[in-house]
């Protein structure tokens, strides 16, 4: 009877239900009750996503990675974490440096296992940190991921996971992240692996949306898959994973040896999962990653980035809609630009070249239909706007694009001088660690234990500096406050009671953080006005919502003040759905005054800038 072992992924469940991540208090506190269940030979602790959005609440994910993992270590769990090859645990390629010493920082920090995968399958992303966890001690479990068009087909999936094998690669997992894998396909990739390689470790991961995901555990399972990964309720199922319970009794069913649930401590942890929702991250997961939709197969979009996705198009449409009421036309509503999007999804992606729809491609590809859309609702061309870090996976910066780039896009390339790209990705981001420690010891900043705050500072630089700052948490404060006010209306009589600011304390310093209710506008305070004196020139509009960056990374120099520029010279970005988007210099001239502090938010067409002609 052969035995297939069950793998918790609790990072990946909250990610894939809405924006943020339990706190660490609350992790430890669980980590008891999930050992209790005895059912988990290993949990997913940590990795892409879980560590940046503690920062975006004010946490450091460094002292939450060890303090969570250290239980299960003890328990004789492993614990295993993703990460994104090239790009680390972020959205934008890695320079060698980091890379290595990313692997080295999870190692010490207690993360057993690193699922390393590339968006694009490209094996010069891959095979690299295959050897780089292997160096630092970490199991490397490379993966394969899956989509499905002419191009993925099951001799493309064997052929990728025996490059990876004999790259040195000790598992291969079957990332099906939008869940979109046909079961039959997912058995015979399997199969195949395991023909090359019998003893092989194999992991099968998959998102529940479209309704695959049961019929394809069975199938990988009756395959010769290993292990699987389930989730459980209440974030189980909609846009997360099949539940815990049924695959286990599935699997029974089908004469596999899985070890037994123990009910008692499912209930313990189905109820502090609970609690922490109540909390707080229940204010971020939408109703509608709670419910399985067929329509995401035609999309293929993945579960892990269908949680953002939703809190982020709350947005997008009251600005479109802002738009719309301002212009003389009728509103839409979230399902009619829900529709629209993932038609124009499906139009975009064989268009740049069939990347599969995992981060970072899945943001991009989404990002640029999105922009699509919008821009076109607004009686604009498609492709009018591209970000910089979309255009370089669509020239070949991010790796090899696994099918041919569209002719239209090609041509609007060479229209604005841009050149594609077939060298190794690694070579157009140099090695920029010493760069990071000597800025930490000009500020004064600790490396850390291991240098894990070097490695954080280094790959998540400007979410760093704002929790570092204090700016990170009083943002979030701020935010989850202006929530509850509106999931809990007030009468008018209570409004005019109700704080219009709050204070928060940050290491001893104090932030003033402004609140709105409902349509309000938040009022304007001492950390929201401009800083610098606006001149004489010409206002530089946002061209859409976001946060306002002047520089995405520590390669740039910023624009200052009474500088001069260029037609077509960066001025800043607008950081929005995990992309930085330029602004550029229409005109020649002088750039006069900077009116939104870098990190702050803004909303389409505000003015940021001002430029004043020569």
């Amino acid at each position: 009877m052969k035995e297939v072992k069950l793998s918790l992924v609790f990072r990946d469940m909250w990610q894939s239900a809405g924006k943020y991540q339990p706190r660490v208090d609350q992790l430890v506190k669980v980590a008891p009750a999930i050992i209790r269940m005895g059912c988990f030979d290993r949990v997913e602790t940590n990795g892409g996503g879980f560590e940046q959005v503690n920062l975006l609440y004010g946490e450091n994910p460094n002292k939450s990675v060890r303090e969570w993992t250290k239980p299960f270590h003890e328990a004789g769990i492993q614990t295993h974490m993703l990460d994104r090859a090239l790009n680390g645990l972020r959205m934008s390629p890695c320079p060698k440096d980091l890379r290595k010493l990313f692997y080295k920082v999870k190692k010490a920090q207690g993360t057993d296992i690193t699922r390393i995968f590339c968006g694009l399958n490209d094996p010069r992303n891959v095979i690299p940190s295959i050897g780089y966890a292997k160096e630092a001690g970490m199991i490397a479990q490379a993966a394969l991921c899956i989509t499905h068009s002419p191009i993925h087909t099951v001799e493309y999936y064997v052929d990728l996971a025996k490059q990876f094998i004999d790259a040195g690669a000790d598992e291969i997992c079957l990332k099906d992240m939008a869940g979109i894998g046909r079961p039959v396909t997912l058995g015979k990739i399997v199969a195949g692996i395991k023909a090359y390689k019998k003893d092989i470790v194999i992991q099968y991961h998959s998102h529940s949306g479209p309704g695959f995901c049961m019929a394809s555990i069975l199938e990988v399972a009756e395959a010769g898959c290993d292990y699987i990964d389930v989730g459980m309720s209440p974030l189980s199922w909609g846009t997360g994973h099949a539940d815990v319970i049924a695959v286990q009794e599935m699997l029974k069913d089908a004469g596999f040896k899985v070890k037994d649930i123990n009910m008692e401590a499912y209930m313990e942890v189905r109820t502090q999962i609970r609690e922490m929702m109540d909390d707080f991250l229940g204010y971020y997961i939408p109703k509608l990653n709670h419910v399985n939709n067929s329509l995401l197969v035609k999309p293929g979009l993945p579960g892990g980035m269908m949680g953002s996705l939703m809190t982020d198009l709350e947005d997008n449409l009251k600005s479109l809609n802002k738009w719309k009421v301002k212009n003389g036309q009728p509103e839409m509503t979230t399902d009619q630009l829900l529709v629209k999007l993932f038609d124009e999804v499906a139009y975009v992606w064989p268009k740049v070249g069939y990347p599969c729809l995992v981060t970072p491609f899945s943001q991009y590809v989404k990002n640029l239909a999105l922009m699509n859309v919008i821009q076109m609702e607004k009686g604009k061309e498609r492709w009018s706007m591209i970000a910089d870090n979309i255009w370089d996976m669509i020239l070949g910066k991010s790796g090899q694009l696994p099918g041919p780039v569209a002719e239209e896009l090609v041509n609007l390339a060479k229209e604005q001088g841009r050149e594609f790209e077939t060298n190794d990705p690694q070579s157009y981001y140099p090695d920029d660690l010493e760069d990071y420690k000597k800025k930490m010891e000009e500020k004064g900043w600790e490396l850390g234990e291991d240098n894990e705050e070097l490695f954080e500072y280094s790959m998540h630089p400007s979410q760093y500096e704002a929790y570092k700052s204090g700016k990170a948490k009083a943002d979030f404060e701020a935010d989850l406050a202006e929530r509850k006010a509106n999931i809990h209306p007030a009468t008018s009589e209570d409004e005019q009671n109700m704080p219009k600011q709050i204070t928060v304390n940050v290491n001893g310093q104090n932030y003033q953080v402004s609140i709105a209710y409902g349509a309000e506008a938040p009022a304007q305070t001492a950390e929201n006005t401009a800083t610098v004196p606006a001149g004489e020139g010409e206002d530089i509009l946002a061209p859409l919502e976001g946060k306002f960056y002047r520089v995405k990374d520590s390669q740039e120099q910023p624009k200052q003040i009474g500088e001069e520029v260029k037609a077509g010279d960066v001025l800043g970005y607008i950081e929005a759905m995990k992309t930085y988007n330029a602004i550029r210099a229409d005109f020649d001239g002088v750039l006069t005054a900077i009116l939104v502090q870098s990190g702050e938010s803004v909303e389409e067409d505000d003015p940021i800038l001002k430029v004043a002609r020569k």
